[in-house]
């Protein structure tokens, strides 16, 4: 600490009495005002300038306190706001290859597989492909020797030393470093990249035999293509298992909730080809399914070998519809290098997923399709462990995804401002974070960098109506039934009975927005509730004491959670109702198919939880409290919800309290809802008082849902909570969750209700 130095003050003679004589009548001063006014001028000054001072600031607390506030908010919400990039388009300098041994090295069709161990047999088999050329891209877990004759091969080094501006945002140790393989094949010349991995085989080594390599010039083949029928607007996705003989199979990245639609087209359209920019080949032997799929189906440890049928015809998606894409069987020509970009702030099982759903949508900008191809290659299933926590930006997400990219659209005049708007909009709505938003910045930068052109804008028709078909635009065809024995179950033309219900449950409430408030600590339960939660309900929008930005959690204070509501409603105004849960409370949500969505739902009938306490004795000052500000929001209620409240609660000196841990709002009910949430105002009421006190102003009790009637609900449980816990009953009270073992523990016992659960741990 600096300290500053004191002088040492000048020594004073001392005072002498005898010295000077005192005269002890001396000249009185003139007391004439002006006189005292000028003598006195600067203490006067001062004291007006400290008056002015007090004033002023008891002024601005007053006046200016709620303005000053505002401000701060504004400001501190700008700050939480996601930049939106700022790109010079006309200002990036060209990036050459100026450190790699292949630096005069070009060729048009390349293979970009991601190796994390020693050089497979069907990667071996892969550089015999003629015509192509193997790039390996390598990760932190590479073997440093790693080679293979016939492959160029990128370490972690000499991806860095490439001058790419997406290596700043890669993790050193996932096969999203792929993405630097795209661009140094596109530096290199190429205008094929076949996405492939290291575990499969094309089968009979000739790309050109599946694909469509060539979509204009001497090669192509210039032939109509199957289209999926569009006479139905509101399919926005499908199974193209089905179309090749597999109907209970499904792809990684089809929502859950579209699982049961295994009926086969009723008829197909036509459509000339040469603009499938995209084209996704099937797998043969083990095909890419999700991990629900993998377990569910799987009898022992008999490695899948699925067989689709090599004889159905190719089959395209029409603007609007969506098909779920992935990083290992998949070519993209030229007009579509842009959408190869793979995402890094999501899980690496969603990652390709996401990217092909996003790169769909962009590519019916440029007039591009997605073409899905018989099988192509023959992929081994090694019976290793499968990483359903690497799939939870899937089973979460994906769904509103799809409703979300095909309802959104853009002003933007180029491409690529198109495609940075659109990243910049799915980070905002949660898709991705701002990271990948940064990413896609930096992916554009360095195409143009590389000298890619990207493509010109087609207009695009989606949201005008579309023609009928007519009979002669209609084309059939019969997809074959093939065998299902390696499933494990009879093939009785449904899902099995675990799918099935999961499918019901989310029909159920997939569009009911679950607001969960977490006490515990959030950083390590909150991607644990949305994956056991957000597999049911449209999303799950996760409430702490302390907000938590990485993990999209918001600030609210469980003490007065209701006045958060109003927010969350406006933000889904679409969803059919909300449902309330604190953390501390186990929902079972398959016991609630039956409940109605048009009613509240209340644990009112439920002992312990709602209870109705006089307020006559003074003595309990916080009961005395609530009760008066109570009657004052009654007082300023409308004569409807008066009337409603003073029939349920009686006398004025009842108090009704709730533990408020589980309710549900409908829809017709908001309104009511955010009515009665302005009307407390800045009044303190507790969670617990004014929960019951808004539900019986909107509706008489007796007209509640009895959903939740049989709640298991004790307030001081003396024995152990799991104990208490029943897959028979909607909800259980308390149980609490606080770690990932005591998640793990929850989920078995859950799985009594839901026997998928199994495959969280």
């Amino acid at each position: 600490m600096l300290v500053q130095e004191r002088s040492t003050p000048k020594s004073q003679k001392p005072f002498l009495r005898n010295t000077l004589p005192i005269n002890r009548f001396a000249e009185t001063k003139n007391l004439d005002f002006s006189t005292w006014v000028s003598e006195n001028f600067y203490k006067i000054v001062a004291i007006l300038v400290l008056i002015a001072t007090v004033v002023g600031l008891f002024f601005f607390r007053n006046a200016g306190y709620s303005a000053a506030l505002l401000c701060f908010e504004k400001q501190a919400q700008e700050l939480e706001k996601i930049a939106f990039p700022k790109i010079n388009w006309n200002k990036i300098h060209p990036i050459t290859d100026k450190t790699s041994k292949f630096t005069n090295f070009r060729t048009e069709r390349w293979i970009v597989v991601s190796v994390s161990s020693y050089p497979s047999d069907s990667l071996r088999n892969a550089v015999r492909i003629k015509g192509w050329q193997v790039l390996a891209i390598g990760n932190s877990r590479t073997p440093l020797d790693w080679e293979l004759k016939g492959a160029i091969f990128l370490s972690l080094d000499e991806q860095a030393n490439l001058g790419f501006r997406v290596v700043d945002y890669l993790p050193y140790d996932s096969y999203v470093r792929k993405s630097v393989g795209y661009l140094f094949a596109i530096q290199h010349g190429a205008k094929k990249i076949f996405d492939f991995d290291d575990r499969g085989d094309v089968i009979d080594g000739d790309l050109g035999k599946h694909f469509d390599v060539e979509l204009i010039g001497e090669g192509s083949r210039q032939e109509v293509v199957l289209q999926y029928s569009h006479d139905n607007l509101n399919r926005t996705v499908v199974n193209p298992y089905v179309h090749f003989g597999q109907r209970s199979v499904w792809p990684r990245g089809l929502p859950l909730e579209n699982v049961g639609e295994i009926g086969h087209e009723e008829f197909y359209t036509e459509v000339f080809g040469g603009k499938q920019f995209i084209q996704q080949g099937i797998s043969n032997g083990l095909p890419d399914v999700d991990s629900v799929f993998y377990f569910t189906r799987k009898s022992g440890l008999e490695a899948f070998d699925i067989r689709f049928d090599e004889h159905a015809p190719k089959v395209a998606l029409p603007q609007g519809m969506m098909v779920p894409l992935n990083s290992f069987n998949t070519m993209y020509h030229s007009p579509a290098f842009w959408a190869l970009m793979l995402p890094v702030s999501v899980s690496t099982m969603a990652s390709d997923v996401l990217r092909g759903y996003w790169g769909q949508r962009l590519l019916w900008e440029v007039g591009g399709s997605v073409v899905v191809y018989p099988p192509t290659v023959h992929r081994y299933d090694r019976v290793e462990a499968y990483p359903f926590s690497e799939e939870k930006d899937l089973h979460v997400n994906v769904g509103r995804l799809i409703k979300y990219l095909v309802s959104w659209s853009s002003n933007k005049h180029n491409l690529f401002e198109k495609i940075l708007e659109l990243s910049y909009a799915m980070a905002e709505e949660g898709f991705w974070t701002e990271k990948d938003v940064k990413l896609t910045a930096a992916w554009l930068q360095d195409l143009l960098a590389v000298g890619y052109q990207q493509p010109r804008l087609m207009s695009l028709e989606l949201g005008r109506p579309r023609a009928n078909i007519g009979h002669g635009d209609r084309r059939e065809f019969i997809p074959q039934k093939l065998p299902s024995v390696h499933l494990g179950v009879e093939e009785t033309g449904t899902v099995n009975y675990e799918i099935a219900n999961l499918i019901r449950w989310r029909k159920t409430f997939g569009n009911v927005v679950l607001i969960l408030h977490c006490s515990g600590p959030v950083e390590r339960t909150a991607l644990e509730w949305r994956l056991l939660y957000g597999r049911i309900f449209r999303t799950v929008v996760i409430l702490s004491e302390k907000k938590d930005m990485d993990l999209v959690v918001q600030e609210g204070h469980l003490d007065q959670a209701y006045k958060y509501l109003p927010k969350i409603f406006d933000q889904f105004s679409s969803a059919e109702g909300f449902l309330f849960l604190q953390d501390n409370t186990i929902l079972n949500y398959w016991n609630l198919l039956q409940a109605d969505k048009t009613k509240l739902w209340a644990m009112n009938k439920v002992s312990e939880s709602w209870s109705s306490v006089s307020t006559s004795d003074k003595s309990d000052r916080w009961l005395s409290q609530q009760a008066s500000m109570v009657q004052k929001v009654v007082s300023m209620m409308p004569a409807q919800y008066q009337v409603s409240y003073k029939e349920t609660i009686g006398d004025d000196k009842n108090l009704l309290i709730c533990s408020s841990e589980v309710f549900f709002v409908p829809r017709r009910f908001i309104s009511d809802f955010v009515e009665l949430v302005n009307l407390v105002g800045n009044l303190d009421i507790h969670q617990t008082v004014a929960i019951p006190m808004f539900f019986v102003s909107m509706d008489s009790p007796q007209n509640f849902d009895s959903v939740l009637d049989t709640t298991i609900y004790k307030q001081n449980p003396h024995t152990n909570a799991s104990t208490l816990y029943s897959a028979k009953v909607p909800a259980v009270h308390p149980l609490n969750v606080s770690s990932e073992q005591d998640f793990i523990k929850l989920i078995r016992i859950m799985a009594e209700g839901d026997p998928l659960l199994m495959e969280l741990v």
